[in-house]
């Protein structure tokens, strides 16, 4: 494969990456603590947008995959998102002012709901391309890994800029801290937005010459109802999806509930200063270069599932580590000298082990497409790429939900600056975050262990496939 087609499909996976760090670190702060809407409201919205964009993208998904265009399967749908998830994450970043409490949750929902369909229209054929491009064992890894590291680090990059440049340009007498300044909002929609319009254009031209050698779609049958719902459970109804699947919502459930408390982690139970969060985010491309080398070894190496496993084991016990050490008193308080650059060396190590996890878990489920059409006769990796996520986002939301249910509990109300929280505040906000992160985390790991396909099963499906089509091919 090309390399500039490698970069080139790589780098349009920074378009759900900007949509990602917006909405999971940034949105629940935004909302309810500068526009003022109630923090329950709010993840109330994002539950409800999540909940249906979970079941929009299974459709999205089978759609691609049996859509027939001179563009083939998947490049339409790329290039119809384009201009409106532009627009729509623009939008959300620039809500009305003055407006009732009730009326800013049916922007703040109608926006997301808009953003997040048109995202999938590019993400989850974009995503369906990983297994359509390269069907060899290690080297969907290797070009998972370099999606994987351009989804962190571009989106890491404009955080940086972000909590370095732009809040700071908007600091006041009124508003000493940049973070809570309405404008600075509307600046950052505005190089989000350019940023994903031309992160999708690249992602779909760069691979449209690669469209004659893509996959064709299955053969013209008479669709029902109940024969689309039948192949989505004939295509999906298998114990190695079904082990991903749970994996999926397990970890999307923790990751509702890590990025949407991100920042009040960072500033409210760490007390870091906007620039410090910059640098936090500065470092995450070297996390994202060290996770792009690791998972593609452990691939060759040890294999994808047992990789993981490990490579997860280590990711997750080690993330709370430094909040359990500032909860037990080990770890001093304040947020200067030694504790902010132990923060930031875990942070390195740790945030490579979780993208290499999340880099092995994308490539088990490409390598689910050939035992499938085995089964089926049909290519289905807009379906696997769209439906792995469907529980997970589903209970995404619930995670956002959880974590407007931790600031309450902990009892941080809206429209608190950090210098206003309380010590025990503060401590009660690590001591429920930490223990929901690390049961979640461990499930998830558990349920990977019923995954049992390895490099052989996926050799032996590839030589299966081969015979079948020699087999056509002479009868024809």
């Amino acid at each position: 494969m090309p390399k500039l087609v490698r970069f080139g499909y790589a780098f349009g996976s920074i378009a759900n990456g900007i949509r990602n760090h917006g909405f999971n670190w940034l949105l629940l702060l935004f909302y309810s603590q500068v526009v003022g809407l109630d923090a329950r409201l709010v993840g109330l919205a994002l539950t409800i947008g999540l909940v249906i964009d979970a079941f929009t993208d299974t459709g999205i998904g089978y759609f691609s995959d049996n859509l027939r265009s001179r563009w083939g399967r998947r490049h339409p749908l790329m290039y119809l998102a384009v201009l409106p998830t532009g627009l729509g994450f623009l939008f959300i970043w620039t809500p009305p002012v003055g407006w009732s409490q009730m009326a800013l949750f049916w922007y703040l929902l109608l926006v997301t709901l808009l953003i997040r369909f048109t995202s999938s229209l590019f993400e989850v054929p974009n995503e369906a391309l990983a297994a359509e491009l390269t069907d060899d064992y290690v080297e969907r890894s290797s070009l998972i890994s370099l999606q994987r590291s351009f989804a962190w680090a571009v989106p890491a990059i404009t955080a940086s800029v972000t909590y370095g440049l732009i809040f700071p340009a908007f600091v006041t007498a009124a508003i000493p801290d940049g973070r809570f300044s309405r404008d600075a909002y509307a600046v950052y929609g505005m190089v989000g937005s350019a940023l994903i319009v031309t992160a999708m254009m690249i992602g779909a031209l760069s691979t449209h010459s690669r469209i004659k050698n893509l996959k064709p779609p299955p053969a013209k049958r008479q669709m029902t109802l109940r024969r689309i719902f039948s192949e989505i459970f004939e295509t999906l109804n298998n114990r190695a999806f079904l082990a991903l699947f749970m994996v999926s919502a397990l970890g999307l459930l923790a990751t509702g509930v890590s990025t949407a408390m991100n920042i009040y982690i960072v500033s409210f139970f760490w007390g870091f200063s906007s620039q410090q969060q910059a640098l936090i985010s500065a470092v995450v491309p070297i996390s994202a270069v060290l996770a792009a080398l690791l998972a593609p070894f452990a691939s060759r190496t040890i294999g994808k599932r047992r990789g993981a496993i490990v490579i997860g084991l280590l990711a997750y016990l080690g993330a709370p580590l430094p909040m359990l050490l500032r909860l037990t008193g080990v770890l001093p308080a304040g947020s200067d000298g030694f504790v902010f650059w132990f923060v930031l060396a875990v942070q390195i190590f740790d945030l490579s082990l979780i993208i290499a996890f999340q880099i092995l878990s994308a490539s088990m489920l490409a390598d689910l497409v050939e035992p499938a059409e085995l089964k089926t006769g049909r290519r289905s990796e807009g379906l696997f790429a769209s439906s792995s996520s469907l529980l997970g986002k589903l209970v995404q939301g619930l995670g956002i939900s959880i974590a407007a249910l931790i600031l309450t509990f902990a009892g941080i109300q809206t429209g608190t600056n950090p210098s206003q929280v309380p010590p025990d505040a503060i401590w009660r906000l690590g001591a429920y975050y930490v223990p929901t992160l690390l049961t979640l985390w461990m499930a998830m790991l558990a349920m990977l262990t019923f995954y049992k396909r390895d490099r052989s099963d996926h050799e032996a499906a590839l030589q299966a496939l081969a015979a079948r089509q020699a087999a056509a091919d002479a009868a024809s």
